[in-house]
Formats: structure tokens, C-alpha cells, sequence
């Protein structure tokens, strides 16, 4: 696991859009895994930079994103393909048609699932994975439990995870208590995984991620095990270790 450490959050941004479209570049029908939330924004934007640029083309790029709430329908604005249309796919040439994010309305939760799954293997898998990492050291919604699931499926909501999100909504009441996420095994298919953190706040998921040890209290510090794996973090991240 490679560790780069930053002065703040824009450095860590500009490094990590560099290393994503500097992998784009090599392949032209790149396969891109999307985190959501305010950390990978930065990273984004710089994406798009590029993209109006002309440095990067999405014209042949497919997407999967991680996860998606449960329920909720792609016209709510807090709904995590709203978000990606906002803070990605509208500002580049890429096919909507080629945007893969979980099914919020999905009748059967449990099928979807595996038609997702089945979707990453027939894109034949990820090249490069972005990720954040919960303060809990969550990644995608795969929460701290005794057993974790490998592969996408349907889960509850912790309270710390509730009541993280709720700033979001109108009222914690409101926020879905289910989601929809890829397992860790499905984001272990991925050739190169990225993880960002920013903030104090991420300090002690960083530091419980980089140790030694791996835990299923800690899913991020599963990542270990993947060969090629690359945290950019800045200087407040990284400050416990």
C-alpha cells in the first residue's frame, strides 16, 4: 500500500485526478469506479478540467458507482446518481447510457444485486476504483461488523452513519435507512484502487487502515491485501500516524 501525504485538500485533489487521467490515457474504453460525498468532488472537478481541456476523452468510458441509498428514486437530489450527474457527468463527454449506479427503486433488491455484480464482470472489472473512507473506516456502505459481505448487496444503515448523512437532508427521519453497495470482494476486482481522506476528522481511520493488523472493524484496513493500492490523504489525515 503506497502512501502519499499532502499539504491540504486541493494538492490531494490534483494528485489524484493526475493519477486517474494518466490511467485513462492508456486504455480507451476505461472502466472508472465512482465514490460519492465531499471528498472525491475536488478530484472531480479537476477530471473535468481536464476533460474541457481536451487532455482526457469520456466519450468511451464506462462507470460503476459503489453504492446508492434504498429507496430512493435518481431525481432526488440527495440520491447518489443525482449527485453524479451533477458533480461529473454533466460536465463531460460521457454516455449516461455507460453510468452505472445502483438501483434505489429496484424491486428486487436482492437480484438487482446480482445483476450489478454480473455487470462489473462483464465490463471486465475496474481499472481504477476511487474511494473515500468513513470516518469508522467504512468504505462504500461496508460498515465495521464481525462478518462482511463480499459481493453487492443490500444493507442496513448504522446510526453513526444515519446521523452522519442527515446534514444532507431535511431531518435525520428522512434519511434511508438501507442502501445499496458493492461488497468488499467486488471492489477488491479492481486493478488499481485509490482511497482519499482529508480532515482530522479521517485521522483515526487512516491511522487504524495503515496499521499492521487488518480487522473487519476496520473494512478499510482490508485493502491491504490488494496489490495495487494507492491512499492520498493530507497532512490533517494523516496526523495519528
Amino acid at each position: 500500500m503506497k502512501v502519499i501525504v499532502t499539504k491540504n485538500y486541493e494538492e490531494m485533489s490534483r494528485i489524484a485526478a493526475d493519477m486517474v487521467a494518466e490511467e485513462m490515457k492508456k486504455k480507451e474504453e476505461f472502466v472508472l469506479g465512482l465514490a460519492t460525498g465531499d471528498t472525491p468532488v475536488g478530484t472531480y472537478n479537476g477530471l473535468i478540467e481536464k476533460c474541457k481541456k481536451g487532455e482526457i476523452d469520456f466519450s468511451k468510458v464506462h462507470s460503476v458507482n459503489l453504492d446508492e441509498y434504498y429507496p430512493i428514486t435518481p431525481d432526488n437530489d440527495q440520491s447518489y446518481r443525482y449527485f453524479m450527474n451533477e458533480k461529473l457527468f454533466n460536465h463531460v463527454n460521457i454516455d449516461k447510457a455507460n453510468t452505472f449506479v445502483p438501483d434505489g427503486t429496484a424491486k428486487d433488491p436482492d437480484a438487482f444485486c446480482k445483476e450489478y455484480e454480473a455487470k462489473i464482470d462483464e465490463l471486465g472489472g475496474i481499472d481504477v476504483q476511487i474511494l473515500g473512507i468513513g470516518r469508522n473506516g467504512h468504505i462504500g456502505f461496508n460498515e465495521p461488523e464481525a462478518e462482511l459481505y463480499a459481493y453487492t448487496h443490500l444493507t442496513g444503515l448504522t446510526q453513526n452513519t444515519i446521523e452522519a448523512n442527515a446534514r444532507f437532508f431535511a431531518s435525520e427521519d428522512e434519511v434511508p435507512k438501507q442502501a445499496l453497495t458493492m461488497g468488499i470482494k467486488s471492489v477488491f476486482k479492481a486493478r488499481r484502487i485509490l482511497i482519499l481522506a482529508s480532515g482530522a476528522n479521517k485521522a483515526e481511520a487512516i491511522q487504524k487502515m495503515l496499521k499492521d493488523r487488518i480487522s473487519t472493524d476496520c473494512p478499510a484496513s482490508l485493502l491491504c491485501l490488494h496489490p495495487d493500492v494507492t491512499v492520498i490523504c493530507d497532512e490533517a489525515a494523516y496526523s495519528l500516524v
